[in-house]
């Protein structure tokens, strides 16, 4: 019987997977290519890696029990490849390419899976302080296993909570009751953990005012209600279609739903931690309450999307490539001497390299064809900056896409006595530098 297979190879999982871990602990120091976004004394992080990289350079540089929240939403064993939506503007209208973002397969199966996600969680406990908490998200595919799991990492005394988070989405089932929640498991390091209760909305027994003695009551468009600390049932839109926060990646979880976990339990002068990143909600919602954050994906969509989502005006972060940088000049320019400092840059054609990118045919020739009449539409990103010490590099200008507006300007003023690089990400997540020469 293959479930009681694996419930009987949880314990070597979880020694093997502990192995691992301290192996890793111990391994040598990992090499990452530096490049800061701005100036700040601590900055937030950003790694473009393999999470257990990400996790090992972090302990290496003194996080060991230093982080107060850690949220990670993981693979679910869906045994699907999850694309990502991009749409640019071909000059008359918008034009949508979808590519992959990332694999949820698993070659050997579901035991691979959880040693995949064991090894981390206790990398993840070595990182988390002592008030800190970890919230894992999971569905039904995986969640049973993986709360046998994180009980003999984190101690079942240390078991807080799992919230359910329920949601309206498309698709129904005659077979069985549609599944429309996610299962998110709440862990603390010790008793002593941050915790601010949040509150919400509770509706009054026919929506009527009680006028109950000391009980404060509010009246909405639905009805009477009294605030109530949060229940473990969290009612939370998924980001629609139609949502303004939609960024095109399949997975994105609302910013609604992050904000009360992030709130719930850490405070400011937290770190809050992310080793899924994916489209970058930790991240966003962790800078707009004045937390400091780390995060870090695989994948090369999850650091552009995140770029784009902090906008152009954050905080300092630095980002940590794992990859060597690619000196390439893809980006065509014309430089005209403005006077002693400035020049006019213009960008005038985009060489997208397509072999890197994972589309299907219907999805490969719309791209071959907009990169004929309109390669410029491809550029989702670009920064100013210099070479410092060790190759790092220090960006201190950049300009991105907009929502309303889907393609760069095409001419910059540039100070090129301050700034001899140029860095290019495109909408693929394909990330570049090139000189600047007068």
């Amino acid at each position: 019987m293959e479930g009681l297979d694996l419930i009987r190879d949880l314990p070597a999982i979880l020694e093997g997977s502990q192995r691992e871990a301290e192996d890793i602990i111990k391994g040598d120091k990992i090499d990452f290519q530096v490049e800061n976004i701005l100036r700040g004394a601590e900055p937030n992080l950003l790694y473009k890696c393999d999470n257990i990289q990400a996790m090992k350079d972090l302990l290496d540089k003194g996080y060991k029990s230093k982080i107060d929240l850690i949220y990670i939403d993981p693979p679910f064993f869906s045994n699907t490849n999850y694309s990502h939506r991009i749409e640019v503007f071909d000059g008359e209208k918008n034009v949508a390419i979808e590519t992959l973002a990332y694999e949820d397969t698993w070659k050997d199966g579901f035991k691979e899976y959880l040693q995949m996600l064991t090894s981390r969680l206790f990398l993840m406990k070595e990182l988390l302080s002592d008030r800190g908490t970890i919230y894992v998200h999971l569905d039904y595919r995986t969640v049973h296993y993986v709360k046998v799991i994180m009980d003999c990492i984190f101690g079942k005394d240390n078991f807080l909570n799992e919230v359910i988070w329920a949601y309206k989405s498309g698709g129904t089932s005659y077979r069985y009751f549609s599944r429309k929640h996610d299962n998110i498991l709440v862990y603390t390091k010790t008793q002593d953990y941050i915790f601010n209760p949040q509150k919400e909305k509770s509706y009054n027994r026919g929506l009527k005012p009680y006028r109950f003695k000391n009980v404060k009551e509010y009246q909405d468009e639905i009805g009477w209600y009294t605030l109530v600390n949060l229940k473990d049932v969290w009612q939370i839109d998924m980001v629609g279609r139609t949502s303004r926060e939609r960024v095109g990646y399949r997975t994105q979880k609302p910013e609604a739903l992050l904000e009360r976990i992030i709130l719930s339990s850490s405070n400011e002068d937290s770190i809050v931690a992310d080793f899924f990143g994916g489209s970058g909600t930790t991240a966003l919602v962790a800078e707009k309450h004045n937390r400091r954050w780390i995060s870090s994906d695989l994948g090369s969509i999850s650091s552009g999307l995140i770029r784009k989502r902090l906008g152009r005006e954050h905080r300092p972060y630095r980002i940590l490539n794992s990859s060597p940088l690619r000196w390439e000049d893809r980006l065509k320019l014309q430089i005209e001497k403005l006077d002693i400092n400035y020049h006019k840059i213009k960008f005038l054609e985009y060489d997208l390299d397509l072999s890197q990118i994972k589309l299907n045919k219907k999805n490969r020739e719309k791209v071959e064809k907009l990169q004929n009449t309109n390669s410029l539409a491809f550029i989702d990103y670009i920064a100013f900056g210099h070479l410092e010490n060790n190759d790092e590099i220090i960006i201190e200008y950049e300009e991105l896409i907009r929502p309303d507006k889907l393609i760069i300007d095409t001419e910059m003023e540039v100070d090129l006595n301050l700034h001899s690089i140029i860095r290019i990400v495109d909408v693929f997540g394909q990330e570049y530098v090139q000189r600047l020469n007068d």
